[in-house]
């Protein structure tokens, strides 16, 4: 079935790119591309006006920035931090506003952008390459042929090719939430929580497993949104585990839940092997390894990345090139050399997280935030240059714990190989 944006439809056989998926990923380079008049096809298994599930932060200069802060539902001024295992542990506050984006706007807003791109509702099965052009088939048999294929179908791509991870293990990043009422505010009324490591409520046992924390926000009109998350960890925390420390947490605290909006349930990988940067199809998104190896923010990162890789995309077809050039031009300009060594110093500091214990990582956040905020903002938002990055973790080497110390002392021998790969700036 072919449905047309702004009720357009098309009549070519051969697109000059063609955007596999309708999600986050996929309408956001769909709009940068649309920019420069190219002609653009999607295919996916719903329609892309289908609401979107999960809730996407940000903080909220990086969206004004961009010019967008008007697509924020939330905002927070109020944001705070707690690194430590008592109810009486002292906020670490960031002075930095945190949003919340409204979905609906967010999704609205690319939609507008597009133009007279049509889409396709079905799965992608297989694709061929000629010199000219991709032909992607689809699960009924359909084939759309473009100048460029784009995947923007998550960590699980349906045609972007990756490495199998072999060591370290996939890490994942898991948290289960709930959006509702309750009988007294879990969180300061106002107040935004990135992370709450207190764990009081916690057995001995327990304590001695992997670390949780809660990201916890006042959503307003006696609303609130509670998440217990694992930061990352190979294999993933299960949901279960995840939703009795949040009971646990709760009931501590003398809080019930009273009424529940949306359950949220979250799981994404950390630490997926880079793509094939050579390959014909390109990546976007998941697709393409853009999670932050050392967060698990995205959509901020792609909003700011994908308009230089609309414009290189666009230049390359403009100057005739064909088939894998075009895919070539929009990998590099993905991947660049400088970002390849942002990765893996990133995947390199992932991996030393994850060895820490409770109290551990509590010392390596409350070190982390007492930098200038100029340097761990630019750190969780990506935008610090490798030599930047390096000197921040070098700041805050100097300034914390001799247990943190020698957990990064102990992961330079254990996963030096990441920094040596930082040092060269290949996949």
């Amino acid at each position: 079935m072919t449905i047309g944006i702004n009720g357009w439809e098309t009549t070519k056989t051969v697109f000059d790119v063609l955007i596999i998926g309708a999600g986050p990923a996929a309408l956001i380079m769909a709009s940068a591309l649309a920019h420069h008049g190219l002609s653009l096809q999607g295919l996916a298994p719903k329609h892309p006006h289908t609401p979107w599930p999960n809730t996407y932060g940000v903080w909220c200069d990086e969206l004004e920035t961009l010019g967008l802060s008007d697509l924020l539902g939330h905002r927070w001024q109020n944001t705070v931090s707690y690194f430590g295992r008592e109810v009486a542990t002292e906020p670490t506050r960031h002075h930095r506003d945190y949003g919340l984006f409204d979905k609906d706007k967010l999704q609205q807003h690319l939609l507008d952008q597009l133009g007279a791109m049509t889409w396709q509702l079905g799965k992608a099965a297989a694709i061929t390459h000629t010199d000219n052009y991709s032909c992607v088939t689809t699960e009924s048999g359909d084939e759309l042929k473009a100048k460029l294929v784009i995947d923007t179908t998550g960590h699980q791509a349906a045609l972007v090719k990756r490495p199998m991870p072999k060591n370290p293990p996939v890490s994942y990043q898991v948290a289960y939430g709930i959006v509702g009422k309750f009988s007294k505010p879990p969180v300061a009324p106002g107040q935004f929580s990135l992370m709450d490591y207190r764990a009081g409520h916690l057995s001995a046992a327990e304590l001695a497993g992997p670390p949780t924390f809660l990201y916890a926000m006042d959503l307003g009109d006696d609303v609130f949104f509670v998440e217990e998350t694992s930061l990352a960890l190979a294999p993933a925390l299960a949901y279960d585990t995840l939703k009795d420390r949040l009971q646990k947490r709760l009931s501590a605290e003398g809080v019930e839940v009273s009424e529940i909006d949306h359950t949220e349930y979250c799981l994404f990988p950390m630490n997926l092997p880079l793509p094939d940067l050579n390959q014909r199809v390109l990546g976007f998104g998941g697709a393409a390894s853009m999670v932050h190896p050392a967060t698990g923010y995205m959509v901020g990162a792609m909003l700011r990345r994908a308009p230089t890789v609309g414009d290189a995309i666009a230049n390359a077809i403009a100057n005739g090139a064909e088939g894998s050039a075009i895919a070539n031009i929009g990998w590099h300009t993905l991947w660049t050399t400088e970002r390849l060594r942002k990765h893996h110093i990133y995947q390199f500091g992932l991996e030393t997280l994850m060895r820490f214990n409770h109290r551990e990582l509590c010392q390596f956040f409350d070190s982390f935030f007492k930098l200038p905020q100029a340097k761990w903002s630019g750190f969780l938002a990506d935008t610090l240059s490798p030599f930047e990055l390096v000197m921040a973790m070098v700041t805050m080497f100097g300034q914390t714990t001799n247990p943190v110390r020698g957990g990064l002392m102990g992961g330079v021998g254990t996963d030096g190989q990441l920094l040596l790969k930082s040092l060269i700036g290949t996949a």
